[in-house]
């Protein structure tokens, strides 16, 4: 499956050194550590990943460089494209990734999220996140309605050679 992961220049010299890339937890946002766990975990249950490493996020849409945001303004951007086995990729809705960044409950619709409110749910907030990865049935509900869901990826590790090109920019 080809995905695209956007890196700093750094970031890519020193995999292009370490003959792998790797997330890397010194480039997390404290807050966002307790999420990343999280998300690790479900890589280990649900691709049977075994790696120790922070996630390498991927996007499974071209990402376009002309907008703002990938990195911060000014940084100097690798975009990678890359081939990895679909049994080593775990997909999830990019917008419903940031109500667990918010340790929040993922609620389907303003009935649900009354209801969490009142305690009058039987799912737990964690419970309610995995429902980022079910991005079809997502889509089909009143707060996550979108035509297309925005979608992004993590993996453990990419090796070298499952790096099919790259494309510097300066982030916008």
């Amino acid at each position: 499956m080809i995905l695209w992961t956007i890196q700093t220049k750094q970031a890519w010299k020193v995999a292009q050194k370490r003959g792998y890339l790797v997330g890397d937890v010194a480039y997390v946002w404290e807050d966002f550590i307790s999420p990343y766990l999280w998300m690790m975990d479900q890589m280990k249950k649900r691709i049977n990943s075994d790696t120790v490493e922070y996630p390498v996020w991927l996007w499974v849409k071209r990402p376009d460089l002309r907008c703002s945001g990938h990195l911060e303004r000014g940084t100097q951007g690798i975009l990678l494209e890359v081939e990895l086995n679909p049994e080593k990729i775990l997909i999830s809705d990019f917008d419903a990734w940031h109500i667990v960044l918010l340790d929040a409950f993922l609620a389907l619709d303003e009935e649900e999220d009354r209801l969490y409110e009142q305690s009058l749910v039987s799912m737990t907030k964690e419970q309610s996140w995995e429902r980022i990865f079910d991005y079809q049935s997502l889509k089909q509900h009143e707060y996550w309605n979108t035509t297309e869901p925005h979608l992004q990826a993590v993996t453990g590790k990419i090796e070298l050679a499952q790096i099919k090109s790259s494309k510097e920019f300066l982030a916008r």
